[in-house]
């Protein structure tokens, strides 16, 4: 018999800790070990109970879910769910150690109850098996006695016809909002052009790009149907129902962004962007598979490597799930591995040989 998987679920409102015990109990797979109804009585519980996931609301009294996801993860770290509305701060908690995140539904939009409990769900059934990556930045740390290792800036890339028609291409899954950021911010402004499709609900990924273009030295941006795509530009696939892909148009890469179906399983999906790049950019295209859950993206990253594109793989000690990248890896779809942090220094010194 499969052991089940213990979650415990923290959560001020009455309405939907009830709603989340009855609904995660119907799941063979789940056993709801009991909730907490703040983050304090969460601080109690979680090492008496021991939870194998925590599922997280974002927005509590006393003290918020980003807050105590930095407090707990230094002394108790446990693989965290959170559920959020469309909130900036849920990068924070990623950013601190928690896994993943589901859009918690309006109380007047109960029909998409069903779906949303599937989906969180799936999300904790990833976050049992994910490698949870805590801060290094303990709260209780003041800014001034924390340590500054600022990196060198990165080194300007060359003004070059192979780079102007250069594309880099990128897919990630859990734990791809902070292993994207890593890459992006050791990369320089005038990059070659960059198309992303990171798995995330609507409405977070245009907050997930304005995050990055403040943190990064190119420009980043979320994707609108028409873009160019050039140097110094990152464009991320708006979440929801549309698919993008990439296509040629004159002498310019441009981005396409449409309704579709899941592909893969994912709207977006990393394998569209990633076969359409593959047609369109053939051995002038870079393709970089990151953490993830499931196979998104490894057919298309092989499509890519057989058309003569150079591809990277995220490794396995790095990922906080070492899911696509390992898929990608086992088919022969990656020409070499690295850790997020090294990707950048692999990414520019291919570019130099460019």
């Amino acid at each position: 018999m499969t052991k089940k998987i213990r979650v415990l679920i923290v959560d001020d409102s009455i309405f939907f800790r009830k709603l989340l015990s009855d609904k995660l109990s119907e799941y063979s797979n789940i056993d709801v070990i009991g909730y907490a109804i703040d983050a304090f009585d969460a601080k109690e519980k979680i090492p008496k109970l021991n939870p194998d996931v925590v599922t997280l609301d974002v927005e509590m009294p006393k003290l918020n879910g980003i807050e105590f996801v930095k407090q707990l993860m230094p002394i108790h770290p446990v693989p965290v769910v959170l559920v959020s509305s469309v909130n900036i701060n849920v990068f924070d908690a990623l950013s601190a150690g928690a896994v993943d995140f589901v859009r918690k539904p309006e109380l007047s939009q109960l029909g998409n109850i069903s779906s949303f409990i599937m989906e969180l769900q799936y999300k904790i059934v990833i976050a049992s098996n994910a490698t949870v990556h805590t801060s290094s930045v303990k709260p209780s740390a003041t800014p001034a006695s924390i340590p500054v290792n600022k990196p060198a800036p990165p080194q300007m890339l060359k003004n070059s016809l192979a780079l102007n028609s250069t594309i880099i291409a990128i897919g990630a899954s859990t734990g791809g909002t902070e292993a994207t950021l890593a890459v992006l911010k050791e990369l320089p402004e005038n990059i070659p052009g960059i198309v992303i499709v990171q798995h995330m609900p609507a409405g977070f990924t245009k907050m997930y790009a304005d995050r990055l273009n403040k943190l990064c030295k190119m420009e980043v941006r979320e994707a609108v149907d028409g873009d160019i795509v050039k140097r110094g530009l990152a464009l991320i696939a708006p979440g929801g129902e549309c698919q993008m892909k990439l296509v040629k148009q004159g002498t310019n890469y441009v981005v396409k962004v449409f309704p579709a179906d899941k592909v893969s399983g994912h709207r977006p999906s990393v394998d569209v962007l990633f076969q359409s790049v593959a047609e369109n950019v053939k051995s002038k295209a870079i393709g970089i598979i990151m953490t993830g859950m499931g196979k998104d993206g490894a057919d298309g990253l092989l499509k890519m490597r057989k058309n003569g594109a150079y591809t990277i793989g995220q490794n396995k000690e790095s990922c906080v799930v070492y899911g696509m990248p390992m898929v990608a890896n086992n088919i022969g779809a990656v020409c070499i591995e690295a850790s997020c942090e090294n990707i950048p220094s692999v990414l520019q010194k291919y570019l130099s040989t460019l």
